[in-house]
């Protein structure tokens, strides 16, 4: 004992505040957090111990659903999206059943969250009855208060199995129950539902087949999808690693909620899809814990797909997959058809009709179209594959257009009859020509879905938004609404697969859109190239000019000695650069060395437009190159009130003419009919192909089997004298120089200038 040291009260007394401090940590740390001390303790501490699903569910959530709402924001990700998106689709179904009644059913709603965010995004009062069904009674007691605070009289509140689920109004007030029920929501509740096959039938059932919506949201794994109609409904980023898969099928089988994949592959057999949202909620962890969820909304097989089907089939020009509606199948083999079975008598009695019914119960088996039969606005964008090429292309290369629709203008003879096959890019060009002329159909092709990805938006955002938040958009380059925009506007005209791509980049409007995609990273280096020299002031001055004689100073004395500079020609000649930033190919490339270097060709482009064309009013390529925005004054036809407002009118019937092809353009060509193209504009793709390849040959014949007598094929080249237009002249087209760059070169061929030749070839009328 006399080892042991002695008792110092002061000791006592210095630790005391010490000690305190811990116990308000303590103290404060348990004030702050209970709501989630309660959530770990009821979710991964208390043992259960209940046999029945309902059991189960009342013992686990009976001690937490007073705070079950705060503690599930973080973990419970794409709620608002999913109501977002519904209420955009529900107002578009509105319009064209706008006296039905509107019935919305909440599977699965325990407190009724949803509902009350609901009524910030579409008005609970527009419906004319709202049911929230859930099998646990502590959470629907949490439902019933928030319920009674808002005095809603439309909101009923039934705990029933979602199996079983019974509305009142088909005793009490006689409503048929098939097609009763005008949407159904299931947020984080189907994988936690054990008997899903019935619970998604008898929602099939009671859903209204034309007027009809479905939206979940939930957790989810799923494997590689090497079946068709995956590829059709655009899948991206759904694919789960095997470690993925495994640990989160594990580790949320412990609270009874099945991650297994049939539950998902079963909701989209059953129903059409309409939008697909694959996210990873990175909870708590970033980058280390993110569990797989999706937003998915869907609509009945059983609606009317008709004009879907001719706009791809016939419009379109193209088969894919099963692309025809199952209304136009005749089920004649005796497989489909399950006759009456003789096993006794019904415990319930048949009514009349029923009883005297003797027909045959036909199944349809077929598996559902893709995600563009099924949307309810405008068939824009035509379904495709998703293919492994696709992966190569991360994002757009163009976020511009580098091509002169005015020129193009005073070519093309242009009228409301013609038929045109041009190449996507931005789609700048084609929204031009649409103003200008209002052609009847414009086809737009582009093997980068992103491309196409791009071009929807535009026309989803001309349909959807006012000319302000269309001009920020696209004029300014940023918005700092576009996620809210994107889901509660623009989503019910886009396609399922542009809708994930923008919801992905969903930042790609926060600072400046045309500095993404790859053509930005040439904006990009322009801008450190500007910074370093010291003249980015100087670009802003060249932007603002008010005369030719000013800007031709400024740029002559500090902008071309900068861009002529030896380190940046040696840039611009380096063959990655060129690709990555330029979107100029190998073969391009060598068409322009071979005209006469790179030194010349910055020089021969530039000095002339310059001369010729005011930045400030009339050159908005250049201008958007040097400050990576347009301006009121200076910007494509799109992008003014007036040309905004002529692509808007009458419901956008300008708009109707477009239709965008994901494929090589061979392969388009061949969709086409004989003799339905009168206008084609292929700019200088032609350049990409090694001189004598035999897919030039290929394409050109093709060209000229779509293509009317004396109509007209445009294309653009980095040489003076394309090899490949005596490949045109062979195949039946007369060919003739629109413009040649000469050399020197003194005058801009167009406001772009970036090219050597324009030329054109028309379809010679076969002589009998």
């Amino acid at each position: 004992m006399s080892s042991m040291l002695p008792f110092r009260p002061d000791w006592t007394f210095s630790s005391a505040p010490v000690i305190a401090l811990a116990c308000i940590i303590v103290l404060f740390c348990l004030g702050r957090f209970t709501a989630q001390l309660r959530f770990v303790w009821y979710c991964f501490i208390r043992p259960i111990g209940a046999n029945d699903h309902k059991s189960r569910l009342d013992k686990f959530y009976e001690g937490q659903a007073d705070v079950y709402d705060a503690t599930r924001n973080g973990l419970l990700r794409g709620r608002r999206t999913l109501l977002n998106l519904s209420a955009a689709h529900l107002r578009e179904l509105r319009k064209s059943h706008p006296g039905e009644r509107l019935v919305w059913v909440d599977i699965g709603g325990g407190t009724g969250y949803n509902i009350e965010l609901m009524d910030k995004i579409f008005p609970i009062s527009e419906f004319d009855a709202v049911y929230l069904i859930d099998l646990c009674e502590p959470l629907l007691q949490v439902a019933r208060s928030r319920f009674a605070k808002r005095g809603w009289h439309n909101v009923t509140v039934l705990c029933q199995d979602a199996c079983d689920f019974y509305l009142p109004e088909w005793s009490v007030k006689g409503v048929n129950p098939q097609g009763s029920v005008s949407f159904v929501t299931l947020s984080y509740s189907l994988s936690m539902i054990p008997n899903f096959y019935t619970l998604l039938d008898r929602i099939d059932h009671v859903l209204s087949p034309q007027r009809g919506l479905i939206g979940v949201a939930d957790f989810y794994t799923a494997g590689k999808q090497p079946l068709l109609h995956e590829k059709a409904i655009g899948g991206v980023s759904k694919e789960c690693g095997w470690l993925s898969r495994w640990f989160w099928q594990i580790w949320f089988d412990f609270d009874h909620v099945s991650l297994s994949p049939a539950r998902r592959a079963y909701l989209e057999y059953r129903f059409g899809t309409i939008k697909s949202y694959n996210g990873r909620n990175r909870f708590i962890i970033p980058f280390i814990v993110r569990i797989p969820y999706y937003v998915w909304l869907g609509r009945p097989r059983s609606c009317d797909v008709s004009r879907f089907c001719h706009a791809f089939e016939v419009e379109g020009g193209n088969m894919i997959g099963n692309c025809s509606p199952s209304t136009f199948v005749t089920l004649k083999e005796t497989d489909n058809v399950v006759p009456p079975l003789e096993i006794g008598e019904p415990v319930i009695p048949l009514n009349k009709e029923q009883a005297s019914s003797n027909h045959d119960m036909v199944i349809d088996v077929t598996p559902p179209l893709s995600s563009f039969h099924y949307q309810l606005k405008k068939p824009w964008r035509l379904p495709y594959y998703d293919h492994p090429v696709h992966k190569e292309f991360r994002t757009f290369i163009y976020s511009f257009t580098w091509e002169d629709p005015f020129d193009d203008m005073k070519h093309l003879q242009l009228t409301s009859e013609d038929s045109m096959f041009v190449i996507t890019s931005a789609g700048d060009n084609a929204l031009h020509y649409a103003i200008a002329a209002g052609p009847k159909r414009i086809h737009c092709v582009d093997m980068n879905p992103c491309q196409g990805h791009l071009l929807e938006l535009k026309l989803a955002s001309i349909q959807s938004l006012e000319f302000s938040d269309f001009f920020s958009m696209f004029g300014e380059g940023r918005n700092a609404n576009f996620r809210y925009l994107l889901a509660s506007k623009i989503s019910p005209y886009m396609s399922s697969s542009a809708y994930q791509f923008w919801q992905i980049n969903s930042d790609a409007f926060s600072s400046s859109f045309y500095l993404s995609g790859y053509s930005g990273w040439a904006l990009r280096v322009a801008k450190v190239i500007f910074k370093l020299a010291r003249v980015d002031h100087d670009v802003k001055r060249l932007c603002e000019c008010d005369t030719l004689e000013e800007q031709v100073k400024i740029w002559k004395e500090r902008l071309r000695p900068v861009l002529l500079n030896p380190l940046v020609v040696a840039l611009l000649r380096s063959p990655i650069f060129c690709w990555n930033a330029l979107g100029v190919p190998m073969n391009q490339r060598q068409m322009l060395l071979d005209e006469g270097g790179v030194y010349e060709y910055v020089k021969d482009t530039l000095d002339p437009v310059v001369s010729t064309y005011l930045f400030k009013t009339c050159n908005y390529f250049y201008l958007l190159a040097l400050l990576g925005h347009y301006t009121p004054s200076s910007c494509p036809a799109y992008l003014t009130p007036s040309g905004f407002s002529a692509l808007k009118a009458n419901d956008g019937k300008a708009l109707d003419a477009f239709r965008l092809h994901t494929d090589s353009i061979v392969n388009v060509l061949r969709g086409l009919s004989s003799d339905t193209l009168t206008r084609a504009l292929v700019m200088d793709h032609l350049d990409w192909f090694t001189p004598g390849s035999q897919d030039v040959d290929e394409e050109i014949a093709e060209l000229y089997r779509v293509m009317q007598p004396g109509g007209l094929v445009f294309w653009r080249s980095a040489a003076r004298k394309p090899w490949y237009n005596e490949v045109f002249k062979r195949f039946g087209f007369d060919v003739s120089p629109v413009s040649i760059r000469g050399s020197p070169a003194r005058m801009a061929i167009d406001q772009v200038n970036m090219y050597a030749s324009c030329w054109r070839a028309m379809k010679m009328v076969a002589v009998p």
